[in-house]
């Protein structure tokens, strides 16, 4: 009897001291706020006046806005006003090489509601357009590019001067290229284009490379190279729940894997990252001081003002977290500041453009416009881009199926809705019954001379639409943006000339085929117009989105 009450003594005191362990690890949701608060605190006395800039600017920017710390308006107004007189002085120029500075602004701005796509008349979205200049600094170019980019599902716009146009299938290919072969990312494997067997992963790099990944899960490719970073990371993480870097622990790592967990929807005390008892939130705290910020090192060395603000924004990032928000670089959310951002103002379009074209706005209501068949489909973006501003939409059943036709009705309410025009009520074509849902588009578009009718007073609503006819449609209200679409006939034979079926387009159709190539609203590297093809609805998404993007109406 006395060995089995000592044995069952025993057994209770191994109970006791493990569940002992396991509450001085883990981080309550009281001790989380009050961290957050702490070090909210801590920033906003210290950086009174943020800048544009790695230190003192964007990245406490970002952590304010997205925690739950009340900060007044004044606070973000004056930002705004800082990076507006700095845009001015470098002349739209951030930096030459080093395209993450961009990345940086635009994830400051968003987080502050402000919109990057007209800073002192400058898009600075434009430069992360340019795929090979944003890749030159190695991978930290198109992390960061998609990062900044899906915050608020920025549509990438048409860079003329760029190489090679970028997109985001571009960016996710990219950073796939550079996985290493036992999962995980580091700063230099990929930078010369050869990946050897003995290439380690860096945490810290993985873990954003995660961030940027995270959206893109329902790729098979992207899955598969998260589940294996995930593996990577875990085998990675010290038994104190922190990770080794560049030849020390710090702090760095442990804040962008939790950031990465976060944004990928996995829970911080996932087993997986729980290491003797300590998840990634209990060791992020052990750098931390509730007077002074955080330490890079445990050891105290480091600049503790960077390390402090970007400790800060994990912690925003597990507090959204463990509150049900949408994550840290999921900023549909953030509270817009008075009439300035993904608003229309007099500084959006050309000059020229008739005063009833407006800019449509992101709608915050439907922040992913996710269809389940473009994944792989090369108009994704401009897909998303346009049902983001419910400009197109899908056919039923969360499809969009971006390679059927498209009717005479389906564009005209497209159209009209790209520009922002009011639908009229009425009918001005005898097939058009004033209670079909597509009478008011039709009698809008035909009214500002975007489309017309078949002949005898009929405008066929559900006939397809060619490839000329699209071009034709789509000048027409490129012009009422304001495009000058007039060209000589000696300029419409010399544009039309490279293609081998030229002279099969209609007579009336060249002048508007030749203008969408001059403009790239249609693809000059195709070898055939097909002027007699019915056009798919991926590419009047396509076309659609070049036109707007030329007329700065995106």
């Amino acid at each position: 009897m006395k060995s089995k009450t000592t044995l069952l003594a025993v057994i209770l005191a191994i109970c006791l001291i493990f569940c002992s362990i396991s509450s001085l690890y883990a981080v309550t949701p009281q001790e989380l706020d009050e961290a957050v608060k702490a070090t909210a605190t801590n920033i906003y006395k210290t950086v009174k006046n943020p800048q544009v800039g790695s230190l003192g600017g964007e990245w406490a920017v970002l952590g304010l806005a997205r925690s739950s710390f009340d900060v007044p308006d004044s606070y973000y107004e004056g930002y705004y006003k800082t990076v507006e007189e700095y845009v001015k002085a470098c002349q739209g120029i951030l930096h030459e090489k080093k395209y993450t500075e961009y990345s940086r602004v635009i994830l400051g701005l968003t987080a502050a509601g402000y919109d990057p796509r007209n800073v002192a008349g400058y898009d600075l979205t434009l430069p992360l357009a340019d795929f090979d200049h944003t890749i030159e600094q190695g991978i930290n170019g198109p992390i960061w590019a998609l990062i900044a980019l899906d915050s608020i599902n920025y549509p990438i716009p048409l860079n003329p001067d760029a190489r090679i146009q970028a997109d985001r299938e571009l960016y996710i290919d990219e950073i796939l290229r550079q996985e290493l072969p036992g999962g995980g990312w580091n700063l230099t494997a990929g930078a010369n284009g050869i990946i050897g067997p003995e290439e380690k992963a860096d945490p810290e790099v993985t873990g954003m490379a995660l961030q940027a990944l995270a959206k893109y899960t329902d790729r098979a490719d992207v899955k598969r190279a998260a589940e294996e970073a995930l593996t990577c990371l875990s085998a990675m993480q010290n038994s104190d729940g922190g990770y080794t870097s560049w030849g020390g622990d710090n702090m760095e790592s442990t804040v962008q894997v939790i950031v990465a967990l976060t944004e990928l929807g996995v829970a911080l005390d996932d087993p997986r990252f729980v290491k003797k008892g300590q998840t990634l939130l209990d060791n992020l705290l052990t750098y931390w001081q509730a007077d002074a910020g955080f330490k890079h090192t445990l050891a105290g060395g480091g600049n503790s003002q960077m390390s402090t603000e970007q400790g800060f924004y994990a912690l925003a990032a597990a507090q959204r977290a463990q509150s049900g928000k949408s994550s840290l670089y999921r900023m549909n959310d953030a509270e817009k500041r008075a009439g300035a951002p993904h608003t229309v103002t007099d500084a959006f379009g050309l000059s020229g453009r008739h005063p009833d074209v407006k800019q449509t706005q992101i709608l915050a209501a439907t922040p992913d416009k996710a269809f389940t068949d473009i994944s792989a489909h090369k108009n994704k973006s401009v897909i998303e881009a346009l049902a983001s501003r419910g400009i197109i939409s899908g056919m039923g059943d969360a499809a969009f199926a971006p390679d059927k036709t498209m009717t005479r009705a389906e564009f005209a309410s497209i159209v009209v809705r790209s520009l922002g025009l009011t639908p009229q009520s009425g009918t001005v074509f005898t097939d058009i019954p004033s209670s079909a849902w597509h009478a008011g588009y039709i009698s809008t578009a035909a009214s500002y001379g975007i489309v017309s009718g078949v002949g005898n007073g009929r405008y066929d609503p559900e006939g397809t639409i060619t490839r000329q006819e699209a071009a034709v449609m789509v000048t027409g209200a490129a012009k009422l943006c304001g495009m000058d679409n007039q060209l000589s006939s000696a300029a419409i034979r010399d544009i039309l000339a490279q293609f081998s079926d030229y002279v099969d387009a209609a007579d009336w159709a060249q002048g508007s085929l030749a203008f969408c190539y001059q403009q790239n609203i249609l693809d000059q590297s195709d070898l055939e117009i097909m002027p007699m093809e019915a056009i798919k609805r991926g590419e009047i998404a396509q076309m659609l989105f070049n036109m707007l993007t030329q007329a700065k109406l995106l």
